[in-house]
């Protein structure tokens, strides 16, 4: 089975997030554990599998996998699956993907991928017991954001955000305590209209490099915050991401490009 890792939201090589891309036959998924091996056995943040979808209202359907749980929804993972499609042939335009959080499309061009995905508002919440600690700073402002449950926190500065070095311990404690699945501590940036981080120990994710469906609550928030639809967010890792950003309603739009480092052959 043909095997790729694909560096999502990355403008070059060794940036952004990378992502595993199996692109299955038409029939039935693989089993579940297999998968979830495969995902183990990778260590990326995520690893996509995909199939033809059967579905009148879907073109392929699509499962993402961390290395220790399925996920409901990764923006990184469907650019890379995209990007894959497309460098095979498969897709041009207009994609769809029938998932765990319904029908997703991207739309492939020139200039990078655009995906549409449901927006997650932010709705304020008190600041958790023991968050100040853990990040090493005093919250400005606490938010848990739509069905996704992340803790968005935002804090002073983009050097606050860059300068965080999280005690994933207690992190872990207050995302289960909450019922969350991750952290995004984010502030308005320089370069860029806002930065972020994204922090998720309790999914096998200490820190993830580029989180695409975190940005489905950063862009309504900055948006907002700062007057204007368009926007570009830089996500602050070691690796490093540029995600484009437009809210629009109840969906948001996603737009970033990808590379492919790896293409190989899987032999179980």
């Amino acid at each position: 089975m043909r095997i790729r890792v694909v560096d999502a939201f990355a403008e070059r090589a060794f940036t952004g997030n990378p992502a595993g891309v199996c692109v299955l036959e038409a029939g039935d998924w693989p089993d579940e554990a297999w998968m979830q091996s495969v995902a183990a056995e990778l260590n990326h943040a995520e690893t996509a599998f995909v199939r033809p979808s059967e579905r009148a209202d879907a073109d392929w359907d699509l499962r993402w996998f961390t290395p220790t749980l399925e996920e409901r929804l990764c923006g990184h993972a469907t650019l890379a699956t995209t990007h894959a499609l497309a460098a095979d042939g498969k897709v041009s335009g207009k994609v769809s993907f029938a998932t765990l959080s319904g029908i997703l499309t991207a739309t492939v061009a020139e200039d990078g991928i655009t995906l549409d995905f449901p927006v997650n508002l932010p709705v304020a919440t008190p600041v958790p017991d023991g968050l100040a600690a853990a990040i090493q700073t005093e919250p400005l402002e606490t938010y848990v954001t739509g069905e996704l449950r992340d803790l968005l926190v935002v804090v002073r500065d983009e050097a606050t955000v860059r300068a965080v070095v999280p005690d994933y311990d207690v992190l872990a404690d207050i995302i289960e305590r909450g019922r969350l699945r991750g952290v995004i501590v984010t502030a308005a940036g320089s370069e860029y209209d806002f930065v972020s981080r994204f922090f998720a120990p309790g999914s096998g994710i200490p820190e993830d490099p580029v989180t695409g469906s975190a940005h489905t609550s950063l862009a309504p928030y900055w948006s907002t915050r700062l007057g204007r639809p368009h926007l570009t967010g830089y996500q602050a890792s070691p690796r490093g991401g540029v995600v484009h950003v437009v809210p629009s309603g109840d969906r948001v739009h996603l737009k970033g490009q990808a590379i492919t480092v790896l293409d190989g052959e899987l032999y179980v």
